[in-house]
Parts: structure tokens; C-alpha cells; sequence
């Protein structure tokens, strides 16, 4: 199964879904993690050019330590979108942005997830809701 392209059906059925947990950026500038730090407690990994950035559970960055940036709650966008898919998260970013929401997206091969200040989530939630709720109107097929 390849995921939804069509942008309109994508706002239609988007489902957005938080995860309990909290989560933080940590950055290993040795791009070596840390002894201690289990591959399983690893949200997920992204390597840059000044260290390898590491994005895991609050209480993991605690327990060892780490000095870590911006507590986070993950929101799945619980829908089946295509990697090729034009404009589905410029359009989600641009309905946070407009309410001055930072939100830092990943896509995943079925889903994509967005890493909202733990402050701001609900709020986001009920944006996106707001707009999906608009697009099923707007085409009077929910």
C-alpha cells in the first residue's frame, strides 16, 4: 500500500493523535551515543554535520543526565500518507504558523509526526481538527 497523495483527501481524514510521552532533542557531537542509552530508548536519530541529534523520552535525558532542548509531545497525523505527497505538511505547518505554533515534523513510511511544545499541544490538536473538519464541509462528503 503506497499512502494517500490526493492533499484534500489527506486534510479529510487526518486524525491527529498524542502520544503521553514527553520528548527532547540531545546532541552527541561525537556521533557516538552514550553508554547507558539503549537503542530501544531512542525515538529516533538524525546525523548533521556538528553532532549526531538524538530525540528521546524526558526521563531517558534525566536519568543520564543529558542536557537536552525543548520538551516536546509527539502528535501522529494517523493517516496513511504517501512519502510523496504534495503540500499535506507545508498546509499542517501553515495552520499551526498561523497561530504561532512551532512544530517540527518527521515522516515516517506510513504516517507523519509532529514534535509540538508540550505547552501547545492541545491547542494544535483542536487547529487540527478545526481543519479537517473545514475540508469535509468544504466538499460535503464526511
Amino acid at each position: 500500500m503506497t499512502g494517500e497523495r490526493d492533499l484534500t483527501k489527506l486534510c479529510e481524514a487526518i486524525r491527529p493523535v498524542m502520544q503521553a510521552a514527553i520528548y527532547v532533542y540531545c546532541c552527541f557531537h561525537d556521533f557516538v551515543l552514550l553508554s547507558g542509552l539503549e537503542q530501544d530508548e531512542v525515538f529516533f536519530t538524525f546525523r548533521e554535520s556538528e553532532g549526531l541529534t538524538v530525540v528521546l523520552q524526558n526521563q531517558t535525558a534525566e536519568r543520564l543526565a543529558l542536557p537536552f532542548l525543548s520538551e516536546s509531545r509527539l502528535v501522529t497525523l494517523d493517516v496513511h500518507s504517501s512519502l510523496e505527497a504534495v503540500g499535506f505538511i507545508a498546509t499542517i505547518a501553515t495552520v499551526l504558523a498561523d497561530a504561532k505554533i512551532p512544530c517540527n515534523a518527521v515522516a515516517a513510511y506510513y504516517h507523519d509526526h509532529l514534535l509540538i511544545p508540550v505547552s501547545r499541544t492541545d491547542e494544535a490538536i483542536t487547529l487540527l481538527e478545526r481543519m479537517r473538519d473545514a475540508a469535509c464541509v468544504k466538499l460535503l462528503v464526511c
